[in-house]
């Protein structure tokens, strides 16, 4: 099957996190790196065809390349819901055969999935049908004690054929019981050699790797091997890291950053939030916390951030308080 996307799409990516990429972390995220995909939470179809359109896939043109994670079993539902997120201009529709945690397993979706590849497939292929942009994936490379290489090999197989050529596969098992979704991220060994062999049995498909990956030594690495490697955690606890992947993975340094100006930037940003949404500020520089990682003066400046008897201040004065000195914040009680 020839794959019918750039591949550089894939390159570089966040990882959808629960709680944690909302469309206010994914415009921060872009104002970092130009390229990098970006994901959002997981949408369970039940959320988008029974809940709040808008409030589930608002999100600003600045976004994209912006990819739309689904959560689901239903062929139906689940082409419903890639329909709408084809309208409200996503660049990618994400179905969810990762996630271990209980509560998404009772939804009888998520890593037990990937149990049911035949399933799986019937859900692409639903998808891909009802709309134009790329239908991926997004799975482990086994469950609970299945180690077997043939097992992911031939759900790969099996979901490929109904027309998903594209695979985002965390290089870890999922343990359906015993294990927290936290435990689930740091118990199952990290086995990137599984996803490299995938790679180099499906050579047509794309394959990007997940999973335990915080350094630029690790995605040169894993870049060797696979066509994309996608970050989790590490890109949101240390953001700043993304400043620098425009230019040495997408050989794009057009634009210098500073991070006073993304500070600014998003200032900016909480004060359009307010007028045009209502959008409290606080639940904004939550996701910005990281910004200032290893620099002097740094948790001062998170402390300001996250101080909540802030609240009632705007947010431009909120940052001159976090950029007064020390000195000065003692004067002021701060």
């Amino acid at each position: 099957m020839p794959n019918n996307y750039d591949r550089s799409m894939w390159r570089m990516s966040v990882a959808p996190m629960m709680d944690w990429t909302d469309k206010h972390c994914r415009f921060f995220h872009r104002l970092l790196s130009q390229h990098t995909l970006l994901y959002t939470e997981m949408v369970t179809t039940g959320a988008l065809i029974h809940g709040d359109v808008k409030r589930h896939l608002r999100f600003e043109a600045q976004e994209h390349p912006v990819a739309l994670q689904l959560g689901g079993s239903e062929p139906t539902d689940l082409a419903q819901s890639a329909r709408l997120g084809q309208q409200w201009g996503y660049d990618e529709i994400n179905l969810n055969c990762g996630c271990p945690s209980e509560r998404v397993q009772r939804g009888a979706f998520g890593a037990c999935l990937m149990n049911e590849a035949s399933l799986v497939a019937d859900c692409v292929k639903a998808m891909v049908d009802a709309v134009d942009v790329p239908v991926t994936v997004k799975h482990r490379i086994g469950i609970d004690k299945i180690e077997s290489y043939d097992f992911v090999r031939d759900f790969v197989g099996t979901v490929a054929e109904a027309g998903c050529e594209v695979f985002i596969v965390h290089a870890r098992n999922a343990w359906l019981k015993g294990l927290s979704p936290k435990e689930n991220r740091e118990v199952p060994p990290l086995r990137y050699e599984v996803v490299a062999q995938l790679k180099r049995d499906f050579p047509e498909l794309t394959i990007a790797v997940n999973g335990g990956i915080k350094t630029d030594d690790v995605v040169q690495q894993q870049l060797s091997q696979v066509d994309g490697v996608m970050v989790g955690r590490e890109a949101y606890h240390n953001p700043w890291w993304l400043a620098s992947w425009d230019g040495l993975y997408y050989q794009d340094e057009s634009i210098e950053r500073t991070r006073e100006s993304i500070e600014e930037q998003m200032v900016l940003y909480m004060e359009q939030e307010a007028r045009e949404h209502g959008t409290h500020w606080y639940s904004i520089a939550r996701h910005m916390l990281g910004l200032r990682n290893g620099l002097a003066g740094a948790r001062r400046w998170r402390q300001v951030w996250s101080d909540h008897k802030l609240k009632t201040l705007p947010p431009h004065e909120v940052m001159k308080l976090a950029r007064t000195k020390p000195s000065q914040a003692d004067a002021l009680n701060l």
